[in-house]
């Protein structure tokens, strides 16, 4: 039901189902944008709709989203809105806001539940509670033996490795975990208690000795021959029985072996178990939590003071807790608790399995429907608990307790990082408070590659989400053009910016516009600014001081100032951070997309071959050199090369004969 859900998301995003008309137009002939017209406008839609379950989209005039709901009835779901006076301040302000209103039915209110919560996390509704940092997570992945293949092929092997992504992959899956630095520390042990090779397999296949790996008693050396296949099927499938929570009888296993070594006198043989054992219990060590855990449980606790939430999240797996993570989601001082934790738990579980049971901190709104949902998700039985006696309820204290404490940390920082907002208005003399800092920087080698980065900072710090890099496409520039580079970089974000939100609401545009360079860097950046009619946005240039010595800054303002501030400035040092930032993520940036281009082949630009096509050419003449020397008939031998697209290729070598 999942993946149908997930499909018809995706046909409701190019055309809904039914999408009601625009709005009529009042009297004044503009849509409506009061709190009465709004209302007016949704009850006016009310005879299209149908009693029927489905998800319903509510739309600004801009075309931006505001809310996304499910109901059970549509029509008396949106009904309710058109009673502004029973409504919320914040649903006021929505339907105030809502210009257009767009339905897709659905054949049952769990299928509503789940295509509501995929809508949510990929269009960010402006009012509804969201999931902020939902990043994947790490799993453990020991790969499927392929029988078919010949016994020197790495698919004969199962690699031990992280994994991360979709589990579309062949093989068995452990986690999650909450860091990767907690799957690695398991990695490490796991190699020496199993020793399971890592490597790729291109590696594996390259190999004619052992490598490193082995020598430190982390690999097998399949690879040279060093075991046997029978031996490491038996490694594998003990690595496979630990982390599905059968560690007692692996233990016991190699705790007899070693004894037996030890009495045969084979000490070397007694040692390897031995390391293998520390191993295993090294694993069991790393339990951050001195209570009894449930083998396969999620534990999800939340604190909240005013607007502000922080819900933590401990992974159980196999009788094993594999870490937690705090999640800050975003909501209004209105919201009830119960919608909150309904709000995470859909969001959270969109794009990974749950587990067979959820243990919550609080009631949660529409459990009952909510489980049904994650059920179908994840193709078995899923169950929402909250418990109230016993050792599941001091896990649910101590996931709490967490909360609690990550959510004074976060409330400290940002009062912290608030100050220096405030400081940097000091600083420059602007006119009141700050809610978006932008941050410019370009990277190139003499020219070659050339990328601007944008780095954004706010009240709550680096927003990593609207950072955006930009390849330089002027072909007229000259090498090493800083300025011009500054130029086409500003024009193309501030260009966007105009069409997309003319009205420049708070989020999407900046309060202060900070470019790396001094007064040359200023001055382009001015430039775009006032031949794009805008003339209310601040901007300076930071450029390094003498030596290049950090702390020594001089800063550049609109008006013709230059000055520097004390060194042990906290301000000097949150804008140093800043520039650090954005001069980190435009090198990155064009690392990546010189090592892109240092790896292009002169078949990427010929129309029609893809990426297997490309494979068979090289795998069949070896070169690039050796394709464009080829004939015709040549080109035809090779597996998946018709005469239309030989003809192509040899056209594109020869273009000028």
């Amino acid at each position: 039901m999942a993946s149908k859900t997930r499909a018809k998301a995706a046909r409701e995003e190019r055309a809904p189902a039914i999408a009601a008309e625009p709005p009529e137009r009042p009297a004044a002939g503009g849509l409506p944008a009061s709190l009465a017209g709004g209302a007016a406008y949704l009850k006016g839609q009310l005879p299209r709709l149908s009693a029927e379950p489905g998800v319903y989209r509510m739309i600004d005039r801009r075309g931006e989203p505001l809310y996304v709901g499910k109901a059970r009835n549509l029509r008396r779901r949106v009904a309710s809105y058109t009673t502004p006076a029973k409504l919320p301040e914040r649903l006021r302000r929505m339907v105030a806001e809502t210009a257009l209103l767009e339905i897709v039915e659905t054949h049952t209110e769990v299928e509503a539940l789940l295509l509501e919560s995929n809508l949510i996390k990929r269009l960010r509704p402006r009012y509804n509670i969201l999931l902020r940092d939902d990043k994947s997570f790490p799993y453990i992945r020991i790969g499927k033996k392929d029988l078919r293949a010949a016994p020197e092929k790495p698919a004969r092997w199962p690699r031990l490795a992280k994994y991360r992504g979709s589990r579309n992959e062949p093989g068995s899956y452990y986690g999650p975990f909450a860091s990767a630095g907690a799957v690695n520390r398991t990695l490490n042990a796991l190699e020496r208690a199993f020793l399971l090779r890592s490597c790729s397999d291109s590696m594996f296949a390259s190999r004619t000795r052992p490598c490193l790996l082995f020598q430190i008693k982390r690999c097998s050396a399949p690879c040279v021959g060093r075991i046997g296949e029978a031996d490491y099927d038996d490694l594998v499938s003990q690595a496979e029985a630990f982390l599905s929570g059968r560690d007692s009888a692996i233990q016991r296993e190699l705790a007899g072996r070693m004894e037996a070594a030890a009495d045969d006198l084979e000490f070397e043989t007694a040692a390897y178990l031995r390391d293998r054992i520390q191993a295993l219990a090294q694993i069991q060590a790393r339990q951050d939590i001195n209570l009894p855990v449930p083998d396969d449980a999620d534990v999800v606790a939340a604190w909240r003071e005013g607007e502000h939430s922080c819900i933590q999240v401990f992974f159980f797996r196999a009788g094993r807790n594999y870490g937690n993570r705090a999640y800050y989601p975003r909501h209004d001082k209105w919201a009830a608790d119960a919608d909150i934790l309904a709000a995470f738990l859909g969001q959270f579980y969109d794009n990974k399995p749950p587990p067979r049971l959820v243990l919550t901190s609080g009631p949660v709104a529409d459990a009952g429907l909510l489980a049904a949902a994650l059920g179908a998700r994840a193709g078995r039985k899923v169950a929402l608990a909250v418990p109230q006696r016993g050792d599941k309820k001091k896990l649910i204290d101590h996931a709490r307790a967490n909360a609690r404490a990550a959510l004074t940390r976060r409330l400290s920082e940002n009062a912290s990082q608030r100050q220096l907002l405030d400081g940097v208005v000091d600083a420059f003399g602007l006119d009141g408070p700050l809610e978006r800092i932008e941050v410019y920087d370009n990277s190139h080698v003499s020219g070659a590659n050339a990328v601007g980065g944008m780095i954004v900072a706010g009240p709550e710090g680096l927003i990593k989400n609207a950072y955006r890099k930009f390849n330089i496409k002027s072909a007229g520039l000259a090498p090493g053009d800083d300025y011009g580079m500054m130029r086409e970089v500003l024009t193309r974000r501030f260009s966007r910016a105009i069409k997309e939100n003319p009205a420049r609401d708070a989020g999407s545009w900046p309060d202060l516009v900070l470019v790396d360079g001094g007064r040359g860097q200023l001055g382009s950046a001015l430039a775009v600014l006032e031949e794009l009619g805008i003339e209310d946005l601040p901007a300076v240039g930071v450029s390094k001081g003498p030596d290049r010595n950090a702390g020594r800054e001089t800063f550049h303002t609109a008006d013709g100032r230059s000055f520097n501030l004390p060194p042990n400035d906290p301000v000097l040092y949150f804008l140093q951070r800043l520039r650090d930032e954005a001069h980190r993520y435009a090198i990155g940036a064009h690392r990546t997309r010189r090592a892109n281009a240092q790896t292009r082949s002169a078949l990427d630009d010929i129309p029609g071959i893809g990426a297997r096509r490309k494979r068979a050419l090289l795998n069949h003449f070896g070169s690039v050199r050796n394709i464009e020397r080829a004939g015709v008939t040549d080109l035809e031998n090779v597996d998946g090369i018709s005469r239309t697209v030989a003809r192509t290729v040899f056209d594109w070598f020869h273009a000028e004969t």
